[in-house]
This record gives C-alpha cells, sequence and structure tokens, in this order.
C-alpha cells in the first residue's frame, strides 16, 4: 500500500522508520517530514491545515492510508475531510479527538461513564476559577482547557502558585487553550503511560511507557513535551493493565460510540496509579512523543497492516500487536534555552559515531545548513536502544549520547531513574 504520514517530529520519525520495515508498504510519503525522515521515505511540501490539499495529494499519489501524527491536525478535523473524500485514515475525528482538544470535554465524560478521574471542576472566567480554587487542598492541577503542545499544566504549590497561574491562562499565557481551564485535585501516585489501538468496537493494548516530563535531572524544572522514556513501564503489571482496560479504556471507546462519536485510532492515557487503582490523568489523541519512539522500538509486527485494519474497521481480524520483551529507553537531545526559548542554528556532529554504539536515532527538531545538521527545534534529537533491562537499556542509550556532539544543546543524564533504582534494589 502506499501510505502518506504528516508531521515532522520525533514520534513521526519513529512511525516512518517502523512503517518502512512493513511488508505491506509499497511506498511512504511524509509530509513534511524531517532529515531523519528523508532517510526512509518521501518527503514532500504539505500544510496538514490545508484539508483540500492533502486530498488532492493522497488522490494525485493513490495514497491508500493516511497517519496523521499530532494531535492538531486531529482536533482541525483533517480526517472528517479525508474520509469524505473516500481516503483512510489512521486516526480519530474531530469530535473524538476532543478527547484531547478539550480537557473539560474528558473530565464530564469521566462523568458520565464513571471512569476514575481527579476531582474537579471547569471555568470559563478568571473570577470564579479564583473562587474554585478554595475547594482545592495544596498541591493544585491548573490546566488549559485546549491544545498547549503539552505545556498548559501548572502544578501549585502554594497559593499564590495557584492564583498566578490562573490569571497568568485567563491572560493569555497559552493563547486560546487558557480561555477555559480546569482545576484538578493532586493526585498522588507514579504516573505511567497506557495505549491501546482501537477502531471504535474492538480495543486492544499497545504497550506502556513512562515518560519524563521535567527539564532537568531529578524532575527538576519547568514541564516540557518530553525529555526521555523507556518501556514497558513495568510499575503497570498485568494485574494492572487488565484493570485500566475494564475501567478506563474500555468504557471510554464504548461512550465515544454511545455518544456518535466513535473513536478510531491510537488512545493514549496518561495515568496515575494510586493507592486507590489507576485513575486518569488526560487522554492524548495520538502516540506521545518520546513514548512513540520506545513503542517502536519494541513492536514487531507489520504497523502498515495494523494501522490500515484499523482505519478500515477491521481490527478484529487483524493480528494482535505482539512486542519484544526487552526494554527500550530513548533521550531527548534538546537546543539550549528549552523549553522557553530554544537556541536553534546549533550544529550536530557525531551521528555516524552515536549510531556505531548500537543506537537508533530519531530526528525531532533538526534540519539540513549545506552540509551540516543544525536545531532546528526544541527537541532535536531522540537517541533510543534497547537492553533486557532499563538499567541495560540506559547504558546503551547514553553511550550513544555520548558519541554526539552537540554544544548548543543538552540532555537530561538520568532517564529511567526510578526503575533503575528499583532494578538496583532487586539485585
Amino acid at each position: 500500500m502506499n501510505i502518506l504520514l504528516l508531521g515532522g517530529g520525533g514520534r513521526e520519525h519513529a512511525l516512518a522508520w517502523k512503517l518502512a520495515q512493513s511488508p505491506s508498504l509499497r511506498k511512504l510519503f511524509a509530509g513534511p517530514g524531517n532529515p531523519g525522515i528523508a532517510e526512509c521515505a518521501t518527503c514532500v511540501t504539505l500544510d496538514a491545515g490545508d484539508h483540500e490539499a492533502v486530498a488532492e495529494f493522497c488522490k494525485d499519489r493513490q495514497i491508500d492510508l493516511v497517519v496523521v501524527g499530532p494531535e492538531a491536525p486531529l482536533v482541525d478535523g483533517l480526517a472528517d475531510s479525508l474520509r469524505a473524500e473516500g481516503i483512510a485514515v489512521f486516526g480519530p475525528s474531530k469530535a473524538a479527538a476532543q478527547l484531547e482538544g478539550s480537557k473539560a470535554f474528558t473530565k464530564a465524560l469521566c462523568d458520565r461513564a464513571g471512569i476514575p478521574t481527579a476531582a474537579y471542576v471547569r471555568s470559563s472566567s478568571e473570577d470564579a476559577a479564583q473562587a474554585a480554587l478554595q475547594k482545592f487542598g495544596l498541591p493544585v492541577v491548573i490546566k488549559a482547557d485546549g491544545l498547549a503542545a503539552g505545556k498548559g499544566v501548572i502544578v501549585a504549590q502554594t497559593h499564590e502558585q495557584a492564583r498566578q497561574a490562573v490569571a497568568d491562562m485567563f491572560a493569555g499565557g497559552f493563547g486560546a487553550a487558557g480561555q477555559e481551564i480546569v482545576i484538578e485535585a493532586f493526585l498522588e501516585g507514579e504516573e505511567a503511560s497506557f495505549f491501546a489501538i482501537t477502531d471504535g468496537k474492538t480495543v486492544v493494548p499497545f504497550g506502556s511507557a513512562q515518560d519524563h516530563k521535567r527539564v532537568g535531572d531529578g524532575d527538576t524544572g519547568p514541564n516540557t513535551g518530553g525529555m526521555g522514556a523507556y518501556s514497558p513501564a513495568p510499575v503497570l503489571t498485568e494485574a494492572l493493565t487488565g484493570q485500566v482496560m475494564r475501567e478506563i479504556v474500555e468504557p471510554t471507546v464504548a461512550a465515544m460510540a454511545a455518544e456518535g462519536m466513535p473513536y478510531s485510532g491510537v488512545l493514549y492515557a496518561g495515568l496515575m496509579l494510586t493507592a486507590e487503582g489507576p485513575q486518569l490523568i488526560e487522554y492524548n489523541c495520538r502516540f506521545g512523543d518520546p513514548e512513540c519512539q520506545v513503542l517502536m522500538m519494541r513492536f514487531e509486527g507489520d504497523m502498515a497492516a495494523l494501522m490500515l485494519a484499523t482505519a478500515q474497521g477491521r481490527l478484529a481480524e487483524a493480528e494482535l500487536p505482539v512486542f519484544s520483551e526487552q526494554t527500550a529507553l530513548t533521550v531527548v537531545m534538546a537546543a539550549n534555552g528549552y523549553p522557553a526559548s530554544p537556541e536553534k542554528g546549533g550544529v550536530i556532529a557525531g551521528i555516524d559515531r552515536a549510531k556505531a554504539t548500537g543506537a537508533t536515532l530519531f530526528h525531532a527538531g533538526t534540519a539540513r545548513d549545506g552540509d551540516h545538521l543544525v536545531a532546528a527545534g526544541g527537541r532535536v534529537l531522540n537517541v533510543a536502544a534497547l537492553g533486557t533491562s532499563v538499567t541495560e537499556a540506559k547504558q546503551r542509550t547514553y553511550d550513544g549520547v555520548d558519541a554526539i556532539a552537540f554544544p548548543g544543546g543538552f540532555a537530561r543524564g538520568d532517564i529511567g531513574w526510578r526503575e533503575v533504582e528499583r532494578e538496583a534494589r532487586r539485585g
């Protein structure tokens, strides 16, 4: 089949890398892609916001399946526009993508479907939000309702921080995403990411991961889009995975279908594993970044065939996802100044040296400047490797990181630290 992959980040490079290995693939196009994606796909100039142009490209190139990488085009309704033209899409409709596009929508769905999640209040005015803060203890979580590139969440440790976060959001600190906000009770526990594939009827698990959102070692500093991840997440045991499917994911898919918004694609549940059981923090309507990178490192099936079966409503007939028993770990190399003001243009060298260590590299925010590879975004590269444990995968990954010369960038040095400590205690 011919596939068009939309996007140009690390997540999309990982998807392109895995799709390129699919025996059912004939031709892979990527728009806009990046220098890494260009090694496994034909990159084309396409604006995912121009639905008509994307549809015309699909017709001209006889595209059998469109894979939408980022969330924004899905929330914008691209999947609907393409399906209206008879083009198969891996990704949810505009209505279903509200699960990520509106935190208030998801919280209300949880209420209706009895899905465990933190107590909350939604507000569309600053005065009402400031008053609602009095109902919550500390810490308290303040979230912009709409899409904010993974950065619209503030965990306030003091009343003053909470009041300031509310004021900043309504003042436009997160653009249109903060015109409505959600205030949530803080959940105690360990976070984990769980993924499922669904065509709106059938739901199958698609692995777990743990992300590292804070910019600095020891989980310090501001939240980012993610500084590294590993998969699987051992804290999500087989028993907990079954509980998450029964109590969170399957009821969500059933509720969306019952309400006329069947969900098709990957459903990414951000979870808090509390003493009372797993609770939903939020949903994403696409693969995580950098979680996708470690999932694709471990996935052993035909990704193209699985995605097409999902898009065509045939998931029940498809082979169940199979993953390597090894652990995959990835480290993000970011540009200095990230996440606030990343410095672009820094030269990156040593890519071949890093690959020689056995690491796999996924480009996230890179560009070509003559013969040089340079930073063109906040998160620039993902270095990933497999191992028999988190400890081994971490060592192999950092061997790759150390081989790269990127004086204009940095990386956390402790990705996987919680599980490494647990492995050390187990001996």
